[in-house]
């Protein structure tokens, strides 16, 4: 066992095991338009990695299969995938509920402008990174002029009444900038929506935080700047065990770009697939064996439970 399954073990007296499966969460490639410090899944432009027809068509009957209550496609910019329009539109006429992570700077770019409206066409729900609502910060983390291109898709996007009507919900994700855990949800909500409303007329749904998980660049850049065993020691101290029951691993399902399985994207990210024994592709998905498969967990998973907890639907308690 490893230093976080000898914590939880502690409260269940055992590993972590999933629930249910009610979310497929699946990566469709890669590329990106961004190269953000943060980004677990390490998209830049230079990526070529994409999911084929094939293996989407696995996707869809795998949510057939679960009766998922949701589709998570996530990236890259999943937008720059040419199959994604047509994946969008065939899991929207099989009636599943659909989410789309966009870093919407994309939105901006040529060849992309129609997507909100093709976005509002299909009901498509969208959850945008916008990890601060000061300029200085969203440029350090994610490129100069990133916050002032997010600002202006924000804006289109309530033009096509995201954000605004009920059924267009537009949730938007903070994540600090450095080695610290996010601040409470709800407070932090207030902040942005004061923020972006008076400067900017702009309105969105809901304020989701995540904190940084140490891999990836974020790894790499705590490590160069000697501060990553502290981070790692800040994480274990919050751990909070009120946030096992709503950890999003338990819930769902995650499928790279090549059909591989993983129980969250930051497992994606490590190349940690699903426990060993279990069907690894997802055309060999078997729902009775995922619906309570046990968990692959790491000492980075600490940073799901710290504080008032972190999912790709932000705080869990």
């Amino acid at each position: 066992m490893n230093g976080f399954e000898k914590v939880i073990a502690q409260y269940n007296g055992e590993g972590l095991h999933s629930l249910n499966v009610e979310t497929i969460q699946v990566n469709i490639g890669l590329r990106c338009n961004l190269e953000c410090g943060h980004c677990h899944v390490v998209s830049s432009p230079r990526r070529k990695e994409m999911m084929d027809w094939e293996t989407m068509e696995h996707v869809i009957a795998a949510a057939e299969k679960v009766d998922a209550k949701l589709i998570d496609i996530t990236g890259g910019a999943p937008e720059m995938h040419p199959q994604f329009r047509r994946f969008v539109q065939t899991v929207r006429g099989k009636g599943f509920t659909v989410l789309v992570r966009t870093n919407l700077t994309i939105l901006l770019e040529a060849g992309y402008e129609s997507f909100p409206a093709f976005f509002r066409e299909q009901t498509v729900q969208l959850c945008a990174s916008l990890p601060c609502y000061m300029e200085e910060n969203v440029d350090a983390q994610r490129g100069t002029g990133v916050f002032e291109d997010s600002i202006t898709a924000l804006q289109h996007l309530n033009s096509y009444g995201y954000g605004i009507q009920p059924h267009l919900p537009l949730n938007l994700v903070y994540n600090p900038v450095g080695p610290t855990l996010p601040a409470n949800q709800a407070e932090l909500e207030r902040d942005y929506r004061e923020a972006l409303r008076s400067e900017y007329g702009i309105e969105f749904t809901n304020l989701l935080t995540i904190a940084n998980m140490p891999i990836g660049r974020f790894r790499s850049d705590l490590k160069r700047e000697d501060q990553l065993e502290g981070y790692n020691q800040l994480l274990r101290d919050s751990f909070n065990s009120a946030t096992l029951d709503g950890l999003m691993c338990r819930h769902q399902i995650n499928i790279g770009w090549d059909g591989s399985m993983y129980d969250c994207d930051f497992n994606l990210a490590l190349k940690l697939p699903v426990e060993k024994g279990l069907p690894q592709h997802i055309g060999d998905f078997d729902p009775d064996l995922f619906a309570h498969r046990r968990i692959v967990t790491g000492n980075y998973c600490f940073g799901c439970t710290a504080g008032s907890g972190s999912s790709c639907t932000g705080a869990l308690v």
